[in-house]
């Protein structure tokens, strides 16, 4: 059956839209198909071998772009300012005028398809004006995710190696652009993220740990020590397994830019430590991820709908009481656009070497910001 494709637009911009929205075929989708990359990585190692189909690997490439264009375009001399650097902008445009050729080097792909899959693609990268970052661009690229699933562009066995390969190379991305870019936080202080950013990599990384409690034994001066969630507050297991498992290596991160306790500026993190088991930990985020995310109109009111991810809700309220002449809703203090704040990234500004530029984990741990 051949698909009408049409390029995705913003549909949500009511409570009404969005409690229609949370009962939809386009909810069902993504939460089904979160509920199903998060079942085929339990228990998966970011290190352990999987297959690696055409398509996977075509992806993985296009990706491998991505990340090359990034080095080309280095961030402008911006000392004048802590927040989001303009580079940024011209990073963005050259994914959008790239992302089509790009796309036709994916295996079986319908290219008529391609503007609409462009557009979760090249929104997934960030928001080119306020040069920030948060769980909606993160929720596009899962959406480019299903549009290649129902695409056939992947199968049902490329399931573990889209979160293992494609999703944990896309976040290593991420960090690359958020300490190149300093993009801000988006909301006033990273609402709905974990992280300052992110959300997905706890969730799929807790998967990645249900049932390892009794199987992953560490060595440390202190004995042995079965890995709980309560283990991301010791920095010899923190260090050991952030190699493996995606939620490590995210607190890892963390810890890198940012010193004092995950308590002080990670306090979600420092009260999910405390459950003891990764199981509930990891059924405790999917339930917090279709409140906080899926559940969020100031998240969804970004959100794009397509022939593949389609809007099927009420039309939007035919006033304006509700939003501003920049089309969407605020509500409440530090929602959406919010309040801009600076990167953690442009708080280590002071402490690097002239001319060195601050990436990955090589950052040096500066006070919060």
């Amino acid at each position: 059956m051949s698909i009408a494709f049409e390029i995705p637009g913003k549909r949500i911009l009511s409570s009404t839209q969005l409690t229609a929205f949370q009962s939809s075929a386009t909810y069902n989708t993504i939460t089904s198909f979160i509920e199903v990359l998060n079942a085929s990585v339990v228990g998966v190692r970011l290190t352990d071998a999987c297959p690696e189909s055409l398509g996977i690997n075509a992806i993985l490439r296009l990706l491998d772009r991505i990340e090359q264009l990034a080095h080309e375009t280095p961030p402008v001399e911006n000392k004048a300012s802590r927040f989001g650097n303009p580079a940024f902008r011209s990073f963005y445009d050259k994914v959008q005028t790239l992302a089509p050729s790009l796309h036709a080097d994916l295996p079986g792909l319908d290219q008529n398809a391609t503007p609409e899959l462009t557009t979760y693609f090249s929104q997934a990268w960030g928001n080119r004006e306020r040069i920030d970052y948060g769980s909606g661009m993160e929720l596009n690229f899962l959406c480019w995710l299903i549009c290649l699933d129902r695409l056939q562009v992947v199968a049902a066995s490329d399931h573990a190696a889209l979160i293992t390969r494609v999703f944990w190379r896309y976040i290593q991305i991420m960090r690359i652009l958020q300490s190149t870019y300093w993009l801000e936080p988006a909301g006033s202080h990273g609402v709905w993220g974990l992280d300052d950013y992110h959300f997905l990599p706890f969730l799929f990384g807790s998967a990645q740990l249900r049932g390892t409690a009794q199987r992953i034994v560490i060595s440390s001066t202190a004995g042995h020590k079965f890995v709980r969630p309560k283990a991301i507050h010791d920095p010899e297991i923190v260090d050991e397994l952030s190699k493996d498992y995606m939620y490590f290596s995210c607190i890892k991160f963390i810890n890198s830019i940012k010193t004092a306790s995950l308590r002080w500026h990670s306090p979600m993190l420092d009260d999910i430590s405390a459950v003891k088991t990764w199981e509930k930990v990891n059924s405790g985020m999917i339930k917090m991820y279709q409140a906080e995310v899926l559940g969020k109109l100031p998240v969804i009111q970004h959100f794009f709908f397509g022939s593949i991810l389609p809007y099927e809700g009420p039309p939007p309220p035919s006033s304006d009481e509700s939003h501003h002449g920049d089309g969407h809703v605020h509500e409440g203090w530090g929602d959406c656009c919010g309040i801009a704040v600076p990167s953690a990234f442009a708080a280590a500004q002071k402490e690097r070497e002239p001319g060195k530029r601050i990436e990955g984990p090589g950052i040096r741990p500066v006070p919060f910001d």
